[in-house]
């Protein structure tokens, strides 16, 4: 039986600072670079000894996509792509005075030994791809966004430039037309592959989710490992309740944890608007919820969370949505 070691890997844009537990004595350290050939050396390390290695690395994004892959195709090695805030908590319980590169791997190698060691499963390609062309078109929304409140705030004033108003005006329109090229190559992306037509058809048939909700939803979902549970769906989203309550003294409201993906969150809440609006099943379970007392905010966020609820059935049994299913109207 091979004898297995543990290792924490931070990392940066440029660089991965790692700790290896060589032995019960013995913690070793090194410093790759973040490309290809750093990859390839780092493995090469790890694996030094012929030892099985388990590696906890945090979730950084593109930052941390490559190496997570170039680890998860050694045989041998098992890597954990850990949540930041559960990394942030633990380092915490380890009262560490100081923050630095090898002081936070050396906190990622002692998760790898204290924690449940949960293997990471990449998604397919094609998702990934999907992806990173849904978050880029939500960062151009955001932009156009700006650019159109500084118009707004230019129109309320007598001195604004001619020139610079041209010119938001003329992003503005750039803006546009990237948001629509960008949505419809992701279509496109969507109908050459059967697994994302299938889920991309259930998503709109929720009402709510037309075609841009459903660009955004569809990879944040679909890169999400097959045995998570829907409760573990909803803690991913940082839609789950969180409570607040010490003693006599401190009940505070429960609130959402927002500890999670805010990208599902993002893309669920207008849908959860629009749905109130149209939808009288989804309606029903709205105003129970107000008549009971909460706030409409409150109640558009637990539609969203039911929302969520139900587009994972729908996932699982290949089915559409039922509206008697989501609540039975009065």
């Amino acid at each position: 039986m091979r004898k297995m070691t543990e290792a924490g890997i931070d990392v940066s844009k440029a660089v991965l600072d790692v700790a290896v537990r060589r032995d019960e004595r013995r913690l070793e350290t090194a410093r790759f670079e973040n490309d290809a050939a750093g990859h390839g050396k780092l493995v090469r390390w790890l694996t030094k000894g012929g030892r099985a290695v388990r590696v906890v690395l945090e979730s950084t994004g593109t930052y941390s996509l490559d190496v997570a892959l170039a680890l998860q195709r050694t045989p041998g090695v098992a890597v954990m792509v850990a949540n930041p805030r559960a990394i942030k908590q633990f380092t915490g319980a380890l009262m560490q005075r100081s923050k630095t590169d090898l002081t936070a791997a050396v906190a990622l190698r002692d998760f790898a030994i204290r924690m449940p060691f949960v293997p990471w499963q990449p998604p397919a390609a094609h998702v990934l791809e999907l992806r990173g062309m849904a978050r880029r078109i939500a960062a151009l929304v955001v932009e156009r966004t700006r650019e159109r409140n500084r118009l707004e705030a230019l129109a309320a004033t007598t001195e604004a430039s001619r020139v610079v108003v041209n010119d938001i005006e003329v992003n503005i329109r750039h803006l546009d037309r990237r948001v629509e090229l960008l949505t419809a190559q992701a279509v496109a992306l969507i109908e050459t592959h059967a697994d994302l037509q299938s889920a991309f058809a259930r998503l709109i048939s929720v009402p709510g989710i037309a075609l841009r909700s459903a660009v955004q939803l569809l990879p944040e979902l679909l890169v999400l490992p097959a045995e998570m549970s829907v409760r573990q769906w909803v803690a991913h989203a940082g839609l789950d309740p969180r409570a607040c309550q010490s003693g006599t003294s401190v009940d505070k409201p429960a609130r959402i944890s927002k500890v999670g993906n805010a990208h599902i969150r993002r893309a669920l809440f207008m849908p959860a608007l629009v749905a109130v609006r149209h939808e009288p099943h989804v309606k029903a379970f709205f105003d129970k919820l107000t008549a009971r007392g909460k706030t409409p905010l409150q109640a558009y966020v637990a539609v969203m969370r039911k929302l969520l609820h139900a587009i994972y059935g729908m996932l699982k049994t290949h089915t559409d949505f039922v509206g008697e299913k989501f609540h039975a109207a009065a």
